[in-house]
């Protein structure tokens, strides 16, 4: 007979105590942007537990999963600033910027996070980096452009590969690009940004993390980044 538990996510755990541990974050009567992922998953089975007005999605699988607990989800463009965003990462530094877009939920995710006042990134210990760039980046791209983005990309020394049988959520392909340097986050975002083609890339340092949660196996860490609030 197979082990039931041969398939287990040895991270849940951790996924699940930093979920409660965000789950303090969220106030009475917000509308929350959510974030998209596994470790997410885990916060959005415990929202039942807080009083939401609704939800902003980040992408169209949270948003499934949200409606399928009774949770209304809101346009962003009807609701203006959020007070909160909560999300995960593929990679988080000591100043809070991030990799994402291993889901491919990058462009959702990236606008719901600019148009929040805080951004609390939820992780494991695996996920703290000293310097972004084990991960690849993620580059939503324009499908007329897939090539023309890519030559350019490894122009920038990256390795492009194309994320074959993945459209995102706004009918796009996704280059996930290795070996870029990634010595300054926010000039390498804003260079990526102004390819044309591109449509966004999973550097956040622009939208960097507030609030990080950190998961071990000695409990949740919270560390606080020493920057403004998002006004």
């Amino acid at each position: 007979m197979s082990n039931p538990n041969a398939h287990t996510d040895p991270k849940l755990t951790q996924k699940q105590a930093v979920a409660k541990t965000a789950l303090t974050h969220i106030e009475d009567g917000m509308i929350l942007g959510v974030g998209t992922g596994s470790t997410v998953n885990c916060l959005i089975e415990l929202l039942t537990q807080v009083h939401l007005k609704g939800a902003v999605a980040s992408s169209q699988a949270t948003e499934n999963r949200l409606r399928a607990l009774g949770i209304e989800i809101f346009d962003l463009n009807s609701v203006g600033k959020l007070d909160l965003y909560i999300d995960g990462a593929d990679e988080i530094d000591a100043q809070g910027n991030m990799i994402k877009g291993g889901g491919g939920a990058l462009t959702r995710e990236k606008i719901v996070a600019a148009a929040s006042r805080r951004f609390v990134c939820m992780v494991d210990d695996s996920k703290m980096v000293a310097k972004l760039g084990k991960f690849p980046v993620a580059v939503e791209v324009l499908p007329q452009a897939r090539s023309y983005v890519a030559r350019e990309l490894v122009k920038l020394g990256g390795e492009p590969v194309y994320r074959e049988g993945f459209v995102t959520d706004y009918g796009n392909v996704i280059l996930d690009t290795f070996d870029l340097q990634i010595n300054n986050p926010i000039k390498l975002e804003t260079t990526l940004n102004n390819i044309v083609g591109v449509v966004c890339n999973g550097i956040f340092a622009n939208q960097s993390a507030h609030i990080m949660l950190k998961a071990s196996d000695d409990g949740v860490e919270t560390v606080s980044f020493d920057k403004a609030i998002n006004q």
